[in-house]
């Protein structure tokens, strides 16, 4: 069977925020069958890392997560701001959140967090040669502590689940067989 992109016919929006936006589709699915109810998402999209200081540990942060009511092991990341670069703004973010800078810098995966239901991306990268150069620069809103971890460790982290945010464990599976490869 072949698959066939929906045609959108119309949208309204139910919520413009700065962080989250929803709407209502109404769609032509294949076979001219119409959905005039299907909610979407709206996010900034976000970079995440697998950030490595120059002894070669996983950096990682801890902190509070208020929707799941949890506090959860991460890797460092954050919002793309506006029209910025994925590159630049994951090495904002660590200088932010863990005050390391790095040598190097690799892409190496664009996930979508939940395509069914929400339109923005990830972009995970590989960090190398990290060393603290600044004190933490937070939001507001964020405490979280840095942690490093051996990539044993971390492997281990991710089989005894101890890892709650999906798309981080994605990053690290995408990330440590970088690191491993090279």
């Amino acid at each position: 069977m072949i698959i066939e992109k929906w045609r959108k016919l119309a949208s309204k929006y139910l919520v413009r925020e700065k962080w989250a936006t929803l709407r209502v589709d109404t769609c032509e699915l294949q076979g001219g069958i119409i959905k005039d109810d299907y909610y979407v998402l709206e996010y900034p999209n976000w970079v995440n890392a697998i950030a490595l200081t120059e002894e070669g540990k996983v950096i990682m942060v801890r902190q509070y997560r208020h929707a799941a009511d949890i506090i959860s092991l991460e890797v460092p990341g954050g919002v793309i701001d506006g029209d910025e670069e994925p590159e630049y703004a994951i090495k904002r973010e660590l200088l932010e959140e863990t005050g390391y800078s790095f040598k190097t810098c690799k892409f190496v995966a664009e996930l979508y967090p939940n395509p069914a239901t929400s339109n923005n991306k990830t972009f995970t990268y590989v960090l190398t040669g990290g060393v603290k150069t600044h004190e933490q620069h937070l939001d507001e809103h964020e405490i979280l502590n840095v942690e490093e971890y051996s990539i044993e460790e971390v492997k281990q982290l991710i089989k005894d689940n101890k890892i709650a945010q999906a798309l981080h464990v994605a990053a690290l599976l995408y990330g440590l067989a970088e690191v491993e490869e090279n």
